[in-house]
């Protein structure tokens, strides 16, 4: 079957017309016809018996577009149809079968060490090309973990350089906490300690900025409202609030270094809370006080 790269107009059939098989097959057929008896070359002529079906029958219905015909064209090219009709019906398993061991297995077999490139010279037994296949998957699949390594390796000394290099901030600490979850969450872990390492070496060189304190809570919490991140160094009450947060985070968890680093921030926002012009308020500086002298005696227990 001769398939085209075109619109209809460049032959009967285009490669559109195959996802729109596709894309229909999905909607309509059970999820058994796909895993019973799972079988990539019976789904495959299955589906182009469809869609020749479909020619001779001169419908094709868009997926996304109501009454509309992608063969409404066929009737213009009688005889081209015809013929893709019959390539279609003339496929069985067997004849697809060595399309795709021609067109794509020793292709791909090409691109392999001579070593392995040489199990395919000879295919005609079932056994000698499960054999050359099993070869190209197990040195792929080593391929593929050499390159996770060096990817993930990169990837740490890009983090490494970010963090030393530009100042940990709510947004940066966000979008690198977003996208490290997606990729590894072992990438993830790996960011909050250079983080944490990063500031401790900022603070021992001068002090715990407000910047650098919202990003390090901000880590903490993972959810940190950008809204208040300004508005919470120049308002108790705020300041307050973040430090409650903080401290919902050290009861949950265990009594471990990453608990006496969320003790310490729950305090250092107790303390901007009390520094505050707005703190005047008798409630906000008793509560303030209270909390800190519980942490006091929490951190000497």
């Amino acid at each position: 079957m001769k398939n085209t790269e075109g619109s209809s107009e460049a032959g009967t059939l285009s490669n559109y017309h195959i996802k729109t098989l596709m894309l229909w097959a999905c909607e309509l057929k059970p999820r058994s016809w796909w895993t019973d008896d799972l079988n990539l070359i019976r789904i495959c002529v299955e589906l182009l018996h469809t869609l020749a079906v479909w020619l001779s029958e001169a419908r094709c219905k868009h997926y996304f577009i109501h009454d509309c015909n992608l063969l409404d064209h066929v009737e213009n090219s009688l005889s081209s149809s015809q013929l893709a009709v019959s390539e279609l019906m003339s496929i069985t398993e067997t004849s697809l079968c060595d399309w795709f061991i021609n067109c794509y297995i020793l292709q791909c077999a090409q691109l392999c060490p001579q070593h392995i490139a040489r199990l395919f010279d000879d295919v005609s037994a079932s056994t000698r090309l499960q054999n050359g296949v099993a070869a190209v998957v197990d040195w792929r699949r080593n391929e593929l973990t050499t390159s996770y390594f060096a990817i993930f390796v990169f990837a740490q000394c890009y983090i490494v350089f970010d963090v030393s290099r530009n100042s940990l901030t709510v947004p940066s600490c966000l979008c690198w906490m977003r996208e490290l979850s997606v990729i590894h969450e072992d990438l993830l872990v790996y960011f909050i300690a250079v983080s944490f390492l990063h500031a401790a070496l900022k603070i021992s060189r001068s002090t715990l900025t407000d910047e650098l304190l919202d990003a390090l809570s901000t880590i903490c919490l993972q959810s940190n409202p950008v809204r208040h991140r300004r508005i919470a160094r120049h308002s108790s009450v705020l300041s307050l609030s973040q430090a409650e947060k903080m401290m919902k985070v050290v009861v949950n968890n265990s009594r471990s270094t990453v608990q006496l680093i969320e003790i310490e921030l729950s305090k250092a926002y107790l303390h901007r809370a009390l520094r505050c012009k707005d703190s005047g308020s008798y409630s906000i500086y008793c509560l303030a006080n209270v909390y800190l002298s519980v942490f006091t005696r929490a951190t000497l227990c």
